[in-house]
């Protein structure tokens, strides 16, 4: 690339902080501006970026004024009249979108993406540690930060990529992948998207842009046209005899799981899984599916020992399954769910993980026009909990929908259920009768978990 400079508008968010991360690795000048100081920008300060807070043309960075030595990098969330944005493209700067960088510097390797509206960021983490104890590299881009690697950003030997392939904004229309896991294509981003149909059509897009001789690995039962003549379609599941599954699936202690996984060239017998919850397995099995593609693809089968050693050896991502407080008579755990196909995946994981146990589910809706779509399906969702803490919802990128709000879901959870103020969180859940309780959401309700977590271990 011929810049000096990058910069980037919405810097702080995950997949924004990878690219920024990225191309201080480089040796390019970085400087960006984020609406909400967080640890991500924090981060990227202390390594080098300078990045500010405000919508303020004034606070960029002389050197980052020259269209000749600077490109910029933005995120769809930002809006059309933000004035930095309309600064840049009025003076004649060079602009993309997250998603077409992304896609300029996946040019020339082995790309494994993973895409799906949900599941994708715990299954694309586990493909880059797959990949990094199986061939020893590996690079990826990341939705999330990975406890093994220590962030969204992977740098190493050899061309294996793994990139997390988002369908908001269609952004994962950038990429033309070797091997593509889809984990879902259920209804969300329908202020982008407006229907279903819509949505599973950009899905099927996505299958069409895998290059030749290349993989899809489908879970069973997504619902989507496939019509690339020239790759190789499997399925896979969590315990559904099909390409790829999991049998012999056995409960341990913590909620942890042993399980063989069936694959076209054998099985794959005891592995154990570092991170908790059925869920898991199923993500589990998509990722041995990607590396054992890519095997094929270089002529090799994938070494079983190896497998075994880095799924037991893998740790998860940040607020993804996250234990704070693991009890006979306390649990806290915090997830990302912000879609009701993942509440009820992850509440019906630990059901099975604490059988017997009363489960209290803290849930931040995100985005008032995904409340609108689907607020039955969040209150349907919700009541496989035992009691439910509603936040109001998160806006993120949107103004407020008149009618749209979170008592439109309360007023549908089969088990009781109330609303608090983020601020009264943790004193409200200790005031609670609580056994199991996990936190919820894609806004800003992870910055109560360390307080909850407090009022927790006392209790235990």
């Amino acid at each position: 690339m011929e810049y000096r400079n990058v910069y980037f508008l919405g810097i702080g968010g995950i997949g924004m902080s990878a690219l920024a991360r990225y191309f201080l690795h480089e040796g390019r000048r970085v400087a960006g501006y984020d609406r909400t100081r967080s640890r991500l920008t924090e981060e990227l300060e202390a390594e080098g970026a300078a990045v500010h807070y405000e919508d303020d043309v004034r606070l960029i960075p002389g050197e980052f004024l020259d269209p000749r030595e600077t490109m910029v990098v933005y995120t769809p969330a930002v809006p059309q009249d933000h004035s930095e944005y309309r600064y840049f493209t009025e003076h004649g700067f060079r602009i993309e979108k997250r998603s077409q960088m992304l896609g300029h510097l996946a040019e020339g390797k082995y790309v494994m993406a993973v895409a799906g509206t949900h599941g994708k960021t715990t299954t694309s983490t586990m493909v880059a540690w797959l990949n990094r104890v199986l061939t020893g590299g590996g690079s990826a881009f990341l939705g999330g930060i990975s406890k093994n690697f220590g962030g969204n950003l992977v740098l190493g030997g050899g061309g294996r990529l793994a990139v997390e392939a988002d369908e908001f904004d269609r952004s994962f229309l950038r990429l033309y992948p070797d091997v593509a896991v889809v984990t879902s294509a259920d209804a969300d981003h329908l202020d982008i998207y407006g229907t279903h149909e819509a949505v599973k059509e950009a899905f099927s897009q996505f299958v069409r842009q895998i290059r030749p001789d290349g993989f899809l690995i489908v879970k069973q039962g997504v619902d989507i046209v496939i019509d690339n003549p020239e790759i190789t379609v499997y399925r896979y599941a969590y315990d559904t005899p099909c390409d790829f599954y999991a049998r012999n699936v056995q409960l341990l202690e913590g909620g942890h799981y042993r399980y063989d996984i069936v694959t076209p060239g054998g099985v794959i017998a005891g592995c154990t899984l570092g991170i908790p919850g059925w869920i898991n397995i199923e993500n589990s099995v998509a990722a041995v599916a990607s590396v054992w593609c890519a095997a094929q693809a270089e002529g090799t089968e994938p070494d079983a020992d190896k497998l075994r050693e880095a799924l037991a050896s893998f740790s998860g991502v940040k607020r993804r399954f996250e234990f704070y407080v693991n009890t006979p008579k306390q649990v806290y755990m915090d997830d990302y769910a912000h879609h009701p196909r993942e509440l009820a995946a992850t509440l019906t994981s630990v059901r099975g993980m604490f059988p017997g146990r009363r489960i209290t589910a803290l849930f931040q809706p995100h985005l008032y026009t995904r409340t609108r779509d689907l607020y039955a399906e969040f209150a349907e969702a919700l009541s496989h909990a035992d009691e439910v803490v509603l936040l109001p919802i998160y806006p993120a990128r949107e103004e407020p929908i008149p009618g749209i709000a979170s008592e439109i879901i309360a007023d549908r959870v089969a088990v009781p259920c109330r609303i608090v103020e983020r601020e009264r969180l943790a004193d409200a859940v200790a005031a609670m009768d609580t056994d199991v309780v996990i936190s919820f959401g894609a806004g800003n309700i992870d910055a109560c978990c360390e307080a909850i977590a407090e009022k927790l271990r006392v209790k235990s």
